[in-house]
């Protein structure tokens, strides 16, 4: 599980010939957005002489506004989506970045027959009860858990300590946890507070609260077995109140048989929510008990974090055209910091890049906030100041890069003034 550094295809390098082969592949891209990753994309399939063609969730009345020749689709009608991409020609395999539009792919490739998740799996992948009951009746360790109705007001949890979380969100989005009857009234009012301005399930979660180190788990389902790409340590405690995510490093220090062991769960996991074909994001936590899954997405690594496996795109693009495409692997960790928003405020500016940028093991550095846009931490927020990535020979020295470029960045956050209506 070390870092990945090109792609094979056949056990012949095409990180830099996109030759192989006679004609070029057609892949489809479902898109929210034109964002970070779906550039990275776009740039993986140029140089995979892959025919990339996006479906994103744009005005349709709008003709080509940013030039990308962009086929406009609804994801809330995936159907219709289905024969929008069916009218556009032939496809030889389909992609998806972020949880909606994983959906959606899947209605699609059902429709069109290509290979993906099947729709149900994917629902179920994005419905933290429902995702619940699977692992739990397949034998997978569950925390206590239970939903209650949004439009409901308890006051007390069945349990403590206790998470509360939106069934419908991800990235820690309104995930909080409680500790006595004061603290889980103001959770469940906060989360209130934040799905009125969402599209999603009616429904806040409450789980026991896992003990234990968390880790993420990167990889690819072919015909419903799993190859893992990455295991990522996050050695930053995430016990609360917010879950709030820093710092990846790969490979994992952790020894053999926890590794095994978390292969193993995940593979089970994989298993009981019924994924057969594509990428998957796994996040689960490890403690004296075992492993606990805390859920399963059927998409990638979000974001900017994939850069922190180079290759991973083009390595979707071609097993998603039929490729028998893998990763080649070398020495060495890599390491990436989602850099935290400490505070609500108004972004002004950045000092102490070009030191951050020095730091030895460092080999990127991307601010992401915008000069003058509002931002807001968790468990309302949903991004982050910008991304740290670092390469060195030990994890443990990646993150110490990471660590060490992140003090030299100093953000100034202004107050944001009060609306007056």
């Amino acid at each position: 599980m070390a870092t990945a550094v090109a792609v094979l295809i056949n056990g012949v390098d095409v990180a830099s010939d996109v030759s192989v082969g006679n004609s070029r592949k057609r892949v489809v891209l479902v898109a929210a957005t034109t964002g970070y990753q779906t550039s990275m994309f776009s740039d993986a399939a140029e140089r995979a002489g892959i025919d990339l063609v996006l479906a994103t969730d744009r005005c349709h009345v709008l003709e080509d506004p940013w030039g990308d020749h962009a086929i406009a689709i609804k994801f809330d009608h995936p159907a219709e989506a289905a024969e929008a991409l069916g009218a556009a020609g032939d496809f030889d395999g389909i992609v998806a970045v972020g949880d909606r539009p994983a959906f959606v792919a899947s209605v699609i490739a059902a429709k069109l027959g290509l290979k993906f998740h099947p729709p149900a799996a994917v629902a179920t992948c994005r419905d933290k009860f429902a995702a619940r009951e699977r692992f739990r009746d397949s034998g997978l360790l569950v925390p206590d858990f239970y939903r209650v109705p949004m439009s409901e007001s308890p006051a007390e949890a069945r349990f403590y300590p206790c998470v509360l979380k939106p069934l419908g969100l991800s990235a820690s989005r309104g995930v909080i946890r409680a500790n006595n009857d004061l603290e889980f009234t103001a959770a469940f009012r906060r989360i209130q507070a934040l799905l009125e301005h969402e599209q999603t399930n009616d429904f806040i979660q409450v789980e026991s609260f896992i003990e234990g180190r968390e880790f993420a788990l990167e990889g690819m389902v072919a015909g419903g077995r799993l190859e893992i790409l990455a295991l990522f340590d996050k050695p930053d405690p995430l016990d609360g109140p917010f879950f709030e995510e820093t710092i990846y490093v790969t490979p994992s220090r952790e020894p053999a048989n926890v590794q095994t062991a978390i292969a193993g769960t995940t593979s089970r996991a994989i298993a009981a929510l019924g994924l057969t074909d594509g990428p998957i994001h796994a996040e689960m936590r490890v403690n004296e008990r075992g492993v606990w899954m805390l859920e399963v997405a059927a998409r990638p690594i979000g974001g900017l974090c994939a850069k922190a496996i180079p290759g991973l795109e083009e390595l979707i693009l071609r097993q998603a055209a039929g490729d028998d495409a893998r990763l080649l692997m070398s020495g060495g960790a890599s390491g990436v910091m989602m850099i935290p928003i400490p505070r609500e405020g108004v972004f002004s500016h950045v000092q102490g890049l070009e030191q951050a940028e020095a730091v030895n093991g460092i080999v990127d550095v991307i601010i992401t906030a915008k000069q003058g846009h509002k931002i807001v931490p968790l468990p309302e927020g949903s991004s982050y100041l910008g991304f740290l990535f670092a390469r060195a020979a030990t994890p443990a020295a990646a993150e110490l890069a990471l660590r060490t470029a992140h003090e030299k960045l100093d953000f100034e956050i202004l107050a944001a003034l009060p609306v007056i209506s």
